[in-house]
């Protein structure tokens, strides 16, 4: 029969904080505050008279439960900073949205004629190089030739036109390129400078996310460069 203490139901056969420590758990082991409280009033209502319980172990029961109180305290003060904290990252990153931002095999989205940017990394000088711009369906639309480089990130810029200098339609455009090192012809990485749309907080880890135009995603910890 269950023992009933102040409106609270404590297993049968649990009239102390000692036979609580020593009986053996079968889901979690954390004592939780009413727990603490059930079982301290519960020992002191089914203490023997004869041996009351010794002012050390009463001491030390009442230093566990101050332990207690403060630990649940402190944990409360930190989820309140830490969801505060989150929210005001989340109120500072909104400034980014309409900002364009490099973005690894990101697209640029073209409409009204206007031109799209980008970044190319180049880990090494090279002696000349070729960005190709690329249509929703991987067809190069246009060939941009540059000459020699220096190391470093070039910041590239079309002018929303193809080859034959007509006006591209509009729709999502990346780019591709290619710079000749040591006479050899070489892949370089080429970032396209993507306008963000939308902050979000990621589910998993509650790290910041970047949205963008096309639908396309970016963790705002990885962020190399922001444009206007």
């Amino acid at each position: 029969m269950a023992l009933d203490i102040a409106g609270s139901t404590l297993p049968a056969g649990i009239t102390s904080y000692e036979n609580y420590v020593n009986t053996p758990k079968q889901v979690d082991d954390e004592m939780g505050q009413q727990q603490f409280l059930q079982l301290f009033t519960a020992q002191l209502q089914n203490q023997n008279p004869l041996e009351p319980v010794k002012n050390e172990a009463f001491v030390a029961q009442l230093a566990q439960f101050s332990s207690l109180e403060a630990n649940l305290s402190m944990k409360g003060s930190l989820d309140t900073m830490v969801t505060s904290q989150a929210a005001d990252r989340v109120m500072a990153s909104a400034a980014l949205i309409g900002k364009s931002v490099a973005v690894p095999g990101g697209a640029v989205n073209i409409s009204a004629g206007e031109g799209g940017d980008g970044v190319v990394n180049l880990p090494y000088g090279s002696a000349g190089m070729k960005v190709s711009v690329l249509n929703s369906s991987g067809v190069s639309v246009r060939e941009l030739i540059y000459p020699s480089q220096a190391a470093g990130d070039f910041a590239l810029k079309w002018n929303g036109r193809d080859a034959n200098g007509e006006t591209v339609p509009n729709g999502a455009y990346t780019f591709s390129a290619t710079a000749v090192v040591q006479g050899a012809t070489t892949p370089v990485d080429v970032n396209a400078l993507a306008k963000v749309t939308a902050v979000s907080t990621s589910a998993v880890d509650k790290s910041l996310i970047l949205e963008f135009e096309g639908g396309k995603t970016m963790p705002l910890a990885d962020v190399t460069r922001i444009g206007v």
